[in-house]
């Protein structure tokens, strides 16, 4: 096998991590409809049910890179494949919203670990001139994820529709979103076998001091000659860290340190809080409230993580060749304008209930109780939902809700559409798959791990707490507010990559630690 087929294989094994923590983490967008009306859930309570995997992944970030320090990155990820199969079998199963979070919760402990460890072990053990492709296979395998998380919730909502007698037996109609949850053992048995065909990283089994074994496995994936100036480089970054205490997070702290941790920092916290796992975890409640109903909203979801997969295979293919920051500043730009024409559009959007909309409501909703609002016309989205929970209570509001909007709702959804689709390919074209890669590169191999754990772990607290209010959000600040929040974060990071982000592309890691590390003299 070549040296090429030899850690593209190897890369895409590992990088089937990805494509676990994709699912795993968008198959939700398709279950919040139904779990809120079955276990009767707040905002508050719908925004946990997303964001808890979000938390237990930013907790195992926390550990996950020193443990794969300690026993090596492998065992992580075989440890990650399990938690996947675990999270999945038992939150399709669950009988309660509690049981529910706490699988979703064991599902973010693999999260975590393969997010983390998976672009990690693929920068250790790719040729300088070919890791950005190869670490971007983990970001290619996440959108994959994402892409087929919507398709298989579309289908199996479809199903639930089928008179097939088959369909009828497996009950797709009552247990939908148990079936979407569920889907998901299946790749991660799969990914757990393959794991058994991937070697230790090289990088890691020196660390170990076990210097052939790594040779061997540098010497297929680069060549004998680049394997041995590799090793020498690899050697003299030890060396210069020799005596050194154990690694303590307080390195990541000093002095030296300063420039890669403060764009760590921020690279973390703007790829969040642009708001893209709100559009991935909510992407059909975001197209209900364009008025376009459930079906058209599970449908358009599928045009996202289509949208997501080509713009990344884009990012993949000009990542090594115009290099990291201009990719950057063309998505941040893109992010914030789409961000600008969402929040524009929801804002010009009216809510008006008429006589014909009145009679093509659907049978369970209580007309009388409506028609109190014909007429009316509210100006935000806010102001109508309130109006609608004071005429038919709480529950009811919540259950009709996208009815009543299709009903009521004045926009222009081809605009949303636009938008959404616009900022997804700015995301996955850009800060998506270009943040892990400027993880892999920015820390010197001593401190690596502790230090992709620590910017991981800001990264997954900001998607957490996204996450966890989206809902909120939208029942009090409303759609257009909302957006143009998002907008903002992506103007100020757009700023900040133009004055701050040196370029990385095609340096070997030891390289870039000689350059942006700056020892004290």
């Amino acid at each position: 096998m070549s040296k090429h087929r030899y850690v593209m294989r190897v890369a895409l094994t590992v990088a089937m991590g990805g494509f676990l923590m994709g699912f795993d983490a968008s198959v939700i967008s398709g279950v919040v409809k139904f779990i809120e009306t079955e276990f009767d859930l707040s905002k508050i309570e719908l925004g946990w049910a997303v964001s808890s995997l979000t938390l237990t992944a930013t907790l195992a970030m926390m550990v996950s890179g020193p443990l794969s320090d300690r026993i090596g990155r492998r065992k992580v990820l075989f440890l990650a494949a399990i938690l996947y199969a675990v999270s999945a079998i038992c939150s399709a199963l669950a009988p309660t919203f509690v049981i529910l979070v706490i699988a979703r919760m064991v599902g973010g402990l693999g999260v975590g670990a393969s997010l983390i460890i998976a672009p990690m072990y693929i920068a250790e053990i790719a040729p300088p001139k070919e890791r950005g492709r190869m670490v971007s296979f983990n970001q290619l395998n996440i959108v994959v994820g994402i892409s087929a998380a919507f398709f298989t919730n579309y289908l199996i909502l479809q199903l639930g529709y089928s008179d097939a007698g088959w369909a009828r037996a497996l009950m797709f109609d009552e247990h939908a979103w148990r079936w979407m949850l569920g889907l998901e053992t299946l790749p991660a048995v799969v990914y757990f076998i393959g794991l058994f065909f991937v070697p230790e990283s090289p990088r890691w089994l020196l660390l170990e001091g076990r210097e052939e074994t790594a040779r061997e496995i540098l010497a297929r994936a680069v060549g004998r000659e680049e394997a041995h100036k590799e090793l020498g480089e690899i050697h003299a970054s030890l060396a210069k860290d020799a005596g050194k205490e154990k690694v303590s997070v307080m390195e990541l702290f000093a002095p030296a340190m300063r420039l890669v941790l403060t764009i760590g920092i921020v690279v973390a916290i703007i790829q969040q809080a642009t708001g893209i796992n709100s559009v991935f975890f909510y992407a059909p409640m975001i197209f209900e409230q364009t008025g376009i109903g459930t079906d058209a909203s599970f449908a358009q979801a599928v045009l996202v993580g289509l949208t997501n997969l080509v713009f990344t295979v884009v990012a993949m293919l000009f990542i090594d060749r115009i290099g990291r920051k201009p990719l950057l500043n063309l998505g941040l730009a893109g992010i914030a304008l789409s961000m600008f024409v969402l929040a524009w559009g929801f804002q010009s959007a009216t809510y008006t209930i008429t006589g014909d909309a009145l009679a093509n409501l659907p049978a369970e909703v209580s007309v009388a109780a409506v028609a109190e609002l014909e007429g009316a016309t509210f100006e935000s989205d806010v102001e109508f939902k309130d109006a609608l929970q004071g005429a038919l209570g709480d529950e009811p509001g919540k259950q009709y809700e996208s009815a009543l909007i299709n009903a009521a709702i004045s926009i222009n959804p081809w605009l949303v559409l636009l938008g959404v689709l616009g900022f997804v390919a700015s995301f996955a074209v850009s800060i998506g798959p270009v943040m892990w890669v400027l993880f892999s590169e920015l820390f010197p191999n001593r401190i690596r791990g502790i230090a992709i754990s620590f910017v991981g772990l800001i990264n997954s607290a900001v998607s957490f707490g996204v996450q966890l209010v989206f809902p909120w959000e939208l029942a009090n600040f409303g759609s257009a507010t909302t957006f143009l929040i998002y907008g903002l974060f992506a103007a100020v990071g757009l700023v900040f990559v133009v004055l701050a982000l040196p370029e990385t592309k095609g340096r070997s890691l030891e390289e870039l630690e000689a350059l942006l590390v700056k020892s004290p003299a």
